[in-house]
């Protein structure tokens, strides 16, 4: 599950999604990343992509993160039981990242990436039964699926936790141009 809606209110309400970065735009390094599912489902708008994707938006329009999650899980033709929310604005985040998080479950409600400061990212794996059905999840926090009981935090290595919520942000990303396994430093 890419989530790619959203305002962007600090990039000016840009799409996300068309942003670029090292040759490619966001929406392609986070379908990269979920290069191993069986299905994705890209929750925003529909543009044209490298590889075969679902697209659903969540209703109403600006219902948050968990209401993007709702309408991507609902949009799901397969019976899988665990599935990966990745914001699509994380380009650090890799198939290698996603490898750690599905595993990190284990018998528990989920895993997610948090940052150097502890933070949970939007950038996780759950387990299907658990997400809101659509309506239910207007306006809820994300933090109520983060921060059930039995869900694992799992660390970024390197900048994967990063990711651009502004102009400076997707500046310094083009800047550096650490790529997300050079180990490269931003600082």
């Amino acid at each position: 599950m890419v989530l790619s809606g959203g305002a962007a209110a600090r990039l000016d309400g840009a799409d996300k999604s068309a942003l670029e970065y090292a040759g490619s735009t966001l929406l392609e390094h986070a379908l990269e990343a979920v290069a191993a599912a069986s299905e994705v489902v890209v929750v925003g708008p529909a543009v044209p992509t490298s590889r075969a994707v679902t697209f659903t938006r969540e209703s109403p329009p600006g219902g948050g993160p968990l209401a993007g999650l709702s309408a991507g899980v609902a949009a799901l033709a397969g019976g899988q039981p665990l599935v990966v929310a990745l914001a699509v604005d994380m380009p650090y985040v890799t198939a290698d990242t996603v490898a750690r998080l599905l595993a990190a479950v284990g018998e528990g409600d989920g895993a997610w990436l948090v940052d150097a400061a502890g933070r949970r990212q939007l950038a996780g794996a759950v387990r299907r039964g658990l997400v809101p059905a659509p309506g239910e999840a207007d306006g809820v926090p994300m933090r109520r699926l983060m921060g059930r009981e039995r869900t694992v935090d799992v660390a970024s290595v390197g900048h994967e936790a990063d990711d651009v919520d502004t102009w400076a942000d997707l500046a310094r990303l083009r800047v550096a141009d650490i790529g997300p396994t050079s180990g490269g430093d931003r600082t």
